[in-house]
């Protein structure tokens, strides 16, 4: 008809049925879609559309239950910063230093420094000490000294753990401190009597594994703190502890120098062994980091080059999934975003790799240290930066860039 009105554009309909049409778009139509007007960019950009996306990307925020780890920050601009890891585009740099121990002349002994990071503050342990850094904003670097620092070993710090604002820290003296973050409350007692090489801390227990082959359950509640519930004799040294989160059992990654798995789970109640993981592991092959991703899942990796996933649900005896380190070295650290990525550091030249777990290659490396070579002893990312400790350096890698 020659008066009719022209058809209103697409972009007119209701916002609940633009968001339904939009759901079924994908990274680059909905980028495109922004373009066309303010409506349609503001539209686009909702959290609502692109959490399905960021579900499936690397390092994004979510879990693979779908829960949000960095609420508050953009879902759009989470998936753009993903896309930086997938592809290794990122700005690096060296943000702290220090010196290698000297023992003795004409020899040296690299510190073995730890971290945690948590919001604001990353916690690093230098020697004796734990120092409390401030993250620049935007997570670009650090301040140039500690906020604050954490005493109480007479030897070096092996491992410490960072949970509801305290700090559990085992070190080469046997000991194992307690420091409460804000205040000035601090708690030592021995724990071993060898180096006490790594401790866990959850809903008010605490569990230390030693070179003593021995792991201990030590109870933090009110008149028995520092009490010893019980002591687990490993058979072997103990490189690497767990709490599972259900609070239910441990695991504990020790040397494999015998004919036992180095992997075994403990109940946390009693003490008693519950399971032992793997059946194929070479003499040798000890576990030097364990990370449970949930109850059931958990990571795993050591002198035998492999990261090995295991699913405790299906099978005890072999893992579900397992990744090999593609230079043949011993493997220090590892670190999940608790869905598609893993971050594994290994023992020469500071490589530091990304995995993808829904493909069996290496994604991405970045080799950190050159030409002296150091392990990457620990690695923390966010999702933005990615954190390496060295023997004499603390790298960053921005992925924001």
């Amino acid at each position: 008809p020659p008066f009719s009105s022209p058809p209103s554009p697409l972009w007119a309909l209701p916002e609940e049925l633009l968001l339904l049409i939009c759901s079924y778009l994908d990274v680059q139509a909905l980028g495109r879609l922004g373009q066309v007007c303010r409506r349609l960019r503001f539209l686009s950009s909702r959290d609502l559309l692109w959490r399905r996306i960021a579900r499936g990307c690397l390092n994004s925020g979510f879990t693979q239950l779908g829960t949000d780890l960095a609420a508050g920050i953009p879902v759009k601009e989470r998936v753009k910063v993903s896309q930086n890891w997938r592809h290794g585009r990122c700005q690096r740099e060296t943000v702290l230093k220090w010196k290698c121990k000297q023992v003795a002349p004409l020899s040296s002994t690299f510190l073995m420094p730890w971290m945690e990071l948590d919001g604001e503050y990353l916690y690093l342990s230098q020697a004796e000490n734990i120092q409390a850094y401030r993250v620049c904003p935007g997570g670009a670097g650090l301040q140039r000294h500690p906020q604050a620092i954490f005493s109480g070993h007479q030897e070096d710090v092996c491992r410490f753990v960072l949970v509801n604002s305290h700090i559990v820290s085992g070190g080469g003296d046997g000991n194992i401190v307690l420091h409460k973050i804000r205040g000035s409350y601090s708690f030592k007692f021995s724990a071993h009597e060898q180096e006490v090489n790594c401790v866990d801390f959850q809903g008010g227990l605490i569990v230390s594994g030693s070179r003593d082959r021995t792991a201990k359950v030590w109870s933090l509640s009110a008149g028995r703190v520092g009490q010893c519930l019980h002591t687990v004799q490993t058979e072997d040294r103990v490189w690497s502890i767990a709490i599972s989160p259900l609070l239910s059992s441990f695991v504990t990654g020790t040397a494999c120098c015998g004919h036992t798995s180095p992997l075994r789970i403990w109940d946390l109640e009693s003490g008693q062994l519950l399971t032992c993981l793997g059946t194929d592991f070479h003499r040798g092959a000890g576990v030097l980091d364990v990370f449970y991703e949930t109850p059931s899942l958990l990571l795993s990796c050591g002198y035998d080059t492999y990261i090995r996933y295991w699913d405790i649900r299906t099978s005890t005896r072999k893992c579900v999934q397992e990744w090999e380190e593609p230079h043949d070295s011993a493997l220090y650290c590892i670190r999940s975003d608790k869905n598609y990525m893993i971050a594994s550091g290994s023992s020469y030249y500071g490589v530091v790799r990304l995995w993808d777990k829904r493909q069996t290659r290496c994604l991405q490396s970045f080799h950190l240290s050159s030409p002296t070579s150091s392990p990457v002893y620990c690695l923390r990312f966010s999702t933005t930066h990615l954190y390496a400790a060295l023997a004499s350096a603390l790298h960053v890698l921005d992925f924001t860039a």
